[in-house]
């Protein structure tokens, strides 16, 4: 494992920590949050400091960075059914 990998891999654990603990700690609607500001604002500043440094490294070893997704995000991809992958090509082939 080269050092840029090694770095990727430590920033990516350090990301889900934080995520995690900030999940465990977020208080109910209406309920005061037990960090202080200045707490919250150094999370904040810390999770900056990874999203960039991920970024830094990925566009230097030529990598696409990731990127968070939700369920309802149209995909890249297209699913056709096996049933149809036949008749696709027979069209494509007799000019139709």
């Amino acid at each position: 494992m080269d050092e840029s990998t090694k770095e990727r891999e430590i920033l990516k654990v350090m990301r889900q920590v934080l995520g995690s603990v900030i999940k465990e700690i977020t208080p109910p609607p209406g309920i005061r949050h037990p960090l202080s500001a200045k707490t919250i604002e150094d999370v904040r500043i810390c999770l900056g400091l990874i999203a960039a440094r991920e970024r830094e490294l990925a566009e230097r070893d030529g990598i696409e960075p990731e990127r968070p997704f939700f369920a309802d995000d149209p995909q890249a991809a297209k699913v056709i059914p096996m049933s149809n992958i036949g008749k696709i090509k027979k069209t494509e082939e007799s000019g139709d």
